[in-house]
């Protein structure tokens, strides 16, 4: 069993910057790939970025790269997501999730609000 815990979502303005955090229970955290989804009111949960665990590059969602950067600190299981140039369409709940090789995502966090004002 892995217990996820978001943190750090809030109100920002256009075109400022939130990090967000994701604690993991478990001593395997290194072998997961973790993951970030949001979803937004009315529509489906969507895929931001994600995290290898094998260290390979990490990789993101079009509407995002360039903006959001994924990383990870296995020493602490914790995985980030830096958000800048936020935009009033990032506006979602933020949900980390953590990849253990079954073909989904087996283990989602409770979500965090982001909400960008323009």
């Amino acid at each position: 069993q892995v217990q996820l815990v978001e943190s750090g979502g809030g109100l920002v303005q256009a075109g400022g910057s939130l990090r967000l955090s994701c604690a993991a229970s478990g001593r395997a955290f290194s072998t997961y790939t973790m993951g970030w989804f949001r979803q937004a009111p009315g529509k489906e949960r969507e895929f931001v970025a994600a995290f290898p665990w094998s260290g390979g590059n990490p990789y993101y969602a079009d509407s995002v790269k360039g903006r959001f950067t994924i990383a990870r600190d296995n020493a602490k299981n914790t995985v980030y997501l830096q958000m800048t140039s936020l935009k009033p369409e990032d506006t979602a709940v933020y949900y980390c999730a953590a990849y253990l090789g079954s073909g989904k995502y087996a283990y989602w966090g409770q979500g965090t609000q982001v909400t960008v004002s323009s």
